[in-house]
C-alpha cells in the first residue's frame, strides 16, 4: 500500500478515499476496534537517505484485533507523517505493499512491512523533498479489503528522525611536520540534497576539530570550527606529536552525526 509524500497522491491498496475518513470509528466499519502497538521502525535508528538511491527499511509492529474479524478481511501497515492529527496529516510516507502479519492468537497479529524512501528527483517514483528531512510521527493504519473506505488510523505511536546522508573529509599538512610547527587542516561537511540527487556542502555548522596521538583510541578535540557558505572548513594546530587529525559533527535532526576518518600526521 503506498503513500505518496504528499498527502494528495495516494494510491494502491489505501484509495484516496482513505484520508478521507475523518475518525477511526465511522459508521459500518469492520476495522474499527483493530488497534497498534509496539511499531519499531528501522530498528529504532534514524532514517539515513542519500541523493539518490532508494532507501529501504524494515517495521514491525503489533495489530489487536477483536477475535471475530478474520486478519485476511484487513490490511495494515506504519505509517510516517507531520501535522497535529494523523487523520488531518500536513505530509504522509508509508509503504508500497500492507504489512504481513501472523497470528499469535485470535486477537493477536505479529506483523513485518518494508518501507521504501526515494529521493524526489528519482524520475517519476521519487517521494523525498530536501525540506522533508527532520522529525516524524509514526502512525499506522488498517483498511478493509472489501471497502476501501473503511479505515483505522491510530496515531502517536513514537517519533522518527528522517535524515540527508552526511559526509565529511580531512587533510591535515604538511606531512611529515617539525614538532611546534603549524599544521592546516582542511575539509569538508555535506549532505544529501533530495531535490537534485546531488551532494551539497551544509553551511554554518560547528564541527569538532579532533586529534588522537599514535597508540591511543581516544580522540581530544581540539577546537570547534564553523563551516563556511560552502560547507568547507578550515584551521590551523599545533604539531605536538604523531597522530591522526580527524573532523567530527554532531549531526542534526535533519542530519545525521559523521566523522572523518583520520589524517595521520608524523611529527620529526
Amino acid at each position: 500500500m503506498r503513500i505518496r509524500a504528499t498527502v494528495a497522491a495516494v494510491t494502491g491498496a489505501l484509495a484516496l478515499s482513505a484520508l478521507a475518513v475523518p475518525a477511526a470509528q465511522a459508521a459500518g466499519n469492520p476495522v474499527s476496534g483493530v488497534t497498534f502497538s509496539n511499531v519499531v521502525i528501522n530498528s529504532g535508528k534514524s532514517i539515513v537517505v542519500g541523493a539518490s538511491a532508494t532507501v529501504t527499511v524494515s517495521a514491525t509492529y503489533t495489530v489487536t484485533k477483536p477475535a471475530n474479524i478474520s486478519a485476511s478481511s484487513f490490511e495494515t501497515g506504519p505509517v510516517l507523517y507531520r501535522g497535529t492529527s494523523i487523520t488531518s496529516p500536513t505530509d504522509i510516507l508509508g509503504g508500497d505493499d500492507a504489512g504481513v502479519c501472523t497470528a499469535s492468537s485470535s486477537t493477536v497479529l505479529t506483523c513485518t512491512a518494508k518501507l521504501p524512501f526515494r529521493p524526489d528527483a528519482d524520475v517519476e517514483l521519487g517521494d523525498l523533498t530536501s525540506d522533508e528531512a527532520g522529525a516524524w510521527k509514526v502512525g499506522a493504519l488498517a483498511v478493509d479489503v472489501s471497502n476501501e473506505d473503511n479505515v483505522k488510523w491510530q496515531g502517536d505511536l513514537g517519533a522518527k528522525n528522517l535524515q540527508r546522508l552526511s559526509k565529511l573529509t580531512v587533510d591535515a599538512a604538511p606531512e611529515p611536520v617539525k614538532k611546534g610547527a603549524t599544521v592546516t587542516v582542511t575539509g569538508a561537511l555535506t549532505r544529501a540534497n533530495w531535490d537534485d540527487n546531488a551532494s551539497h556542502g551544509y553551511t554554518g555548522q560547528p564541527v569538532k576539530l579532533q586529534f588522537r596521538k599514535a597508540g591511543s583510541t581516544t580522540y581530544t578535540t581540539l577546537k570547534t570550527v564553523t563551516t563556511d557558505s560552502t560547507g568547507k572548513l578550515k584551521t590551523t594546530t599545533t604539531a605536538t606529536a604523531d597522530g591522526y587529525f580527524r573532523y567530527s559533527f554532531a549531526g542534526t535532526t535533519t542530519t545525521p552525526a559523521v566523522s572523518a576518518a583520520g589524517d595521520y600526521v608524523d611529527v620529526q
